[in-house]
């Protein structure tokens, strides 16, 4: 099918479904203080989710493997560039820029390598949400050139994946094989690290940290399985702009769960995103 650039309201719903699961596992890897430690336990997680549905699901055709195969090695980038955000700067500047570039650069590359051409609303919804999330990191202190770079590649590397995903998975005739066998593939390099080089660590953590990094692992699933069906019925720089407004609810977690405070510039920014999901809706 040729998705349109005006999102259905099922597919906006379960694109901000994703959001605020995304918000959640990363909230909850957030709290755990060993990075490395975090990502292992979440690619834990997301393999003891892919494997049941590998059993059950059917597998992806053979013409979206190629994209499915790129997809992991682009997501190990990823990882290791969204560490190295949380390393050089606080979490508060990194995230929202790397998810803000996304969609921006999402535009680009499926006008170019899909052919998906938006409407001057959907264009400028696109434009108001990452000008939002970009306003959550200028409106407070700017981060580091080391970690404004490390920022910037990570949201380069999203919105590749994102793209390569968007044509694999409709390739694949099978949304849940594809995520099944993508989240089986990427997840299980931090974990072999981690059990090579980190094995004494993990063995001393607490059950609740154990219990906490595995949830933010099946959650992780959840929440990219979500974006992965709603690629095949809507276009991909709407949908990657709506997933990105997972840092406006994950600033409104921070509020609730970790008492931090809101404040002007977080209303400001979801003033914006509100306005941009409402044009990314008008048809």
């Amino acid at each position: 099918m040729d998705p349109s650039t005006t999102l259905p309201l099922t597919v906006t719903l379960a694109v901000l479904a994703a959001a605020v699961t995304h918000a959640v596992w990363n909230a909850i890897a957030h709290g755990i203080k060993d990075q490395t430690l975090a990502f292992a336990l979440i690619g834990v997680g997301g393999v003891a989710v892919a494997i049941p549905l590998i059993i059950v699901a059917a597998l992806p055709r053979p013409d979206s493997w190629p994209y499915l195969l790129s997809s992991v090695a682009i997501h190990v980038f990823y990882v290791l560039l969204l560490m190295q955000c949380y390393r050089l700067g606080e979490f508060s500047q990194v995230y929202p820029l790397a998810r803000g570039v996304s969609p921006l650069v999402v535009t680009t590359l499926a006008a170019v390598f899909v052919h998906e051409h938006l409407a001057l609303p959907q264009i400028a919804g696109v434009a108001v949400v990452s000008g939002g999330l970009a306003f959550l990191v200028f409106g407070g202190r700017r981060p580091g050139r080391a970690a404004f770079l490390a920022a910037v590649g990570t949201g380069l590397t999203i919105a590749a994946y994102t793209t390569v995903d968007g044509v694999g998975v409709r390739l694949s005739h099978s949304p849940t094989g594809y995520i099944a066998w993508l989240m089986l593939l990427q997840s299980l390099c931090v974990p072999l690290f981690a059990l090579i080089r980190r094995r004494d660590v993990l063995l001393k953590q607490p059950p609740r940290i154990l219990l906490s990094g595995l949830a933010a692992g099946a959650l992780s699933v959840l929440a990219y399985g979500l974006v992965l069906w709603a690629q095949t019925r809507g276009a991909l720089a709407p949908i990657a702009a709506l997933r990105e407004t997972s840092v406006i609810f994950g600033a409104i977690i921070g509020t609730l769960v970790f008492r931090e405070p809101f404040g002007r510039t977080r209303i400001a920014a979801t003033v914006l995103v509100v306005a941009g999901i409402v044009l990314l809706n008008v048809a």
